[in-house]
């Protein structure tokens, strides 16, 4: 059994626009995080899917990414909303889990692509490939804040 936390969270009111750090944000069932360019379906892939409720990516991915390929990356740019420590999000495709009193649910990898890499002007998609991040779904409505512990239900 695993525990992992909030390192940080990330949302851009729009598509391409660089994203900001917050310390807390509601998470919406449905839409997403509140003011963030999905809820808004102001994303570049803005559809009202499930799987872009909530994006996640291990800070341990980015320190690989830095350490194995030169790839430096600062939390924010991976244009991931939050970043997790101590969290296997590989695994949990399929699987519900819990980032306090938000349940949400594993849909899918979030492997990188040519947008986040022309977003980014970096090479990204070798160094992130099977550890970009995870794609959710937001079962329950509350606040997610930097700190806040991430476990398994």
């Amino acid at each position: 059994m695993w525990q992992g936390t909030v390192e940080s969270i990330h949302i851009a009111a729009r598509a391409v626009e660089p994203t900001r750090s917050v310390a807390e944000i509601r998470a919406l069932p449905g839409k997403g995080l509140e003011g963030d360019r999905y809820a808004t379906q102001q994303g570049t892939f803005s559809k009202p899917k499930p799987d872009h409720e909530l994006t996640l990516i291990e800070a341990e991915a980015m320190e690989a990414a830095a350490r194995d390929y030169q790839m430096q990356l600062a939390p924010g740019e991976a244009r991931r909303n939050v970043v997790t420590r101590g969290v296997p999000l590989n695994h949990l495709v399929g699987k519900e889990f819990s980032i306090g009193d938000v349940r949400v649910r594993g849909i899918r990898l979030c492997e990188p692509c040519d947008h986040l890499q022309k977003v980014t002007g970096k090479s990204v998609i070798k160094s992130f490939l099977h550890r970009g991040g995870l794609r959710a779904q937001i079962l329950s409505e509350g606040i997610i804040r930097v700190g806040t512990t991430i476990s398994e239900m």
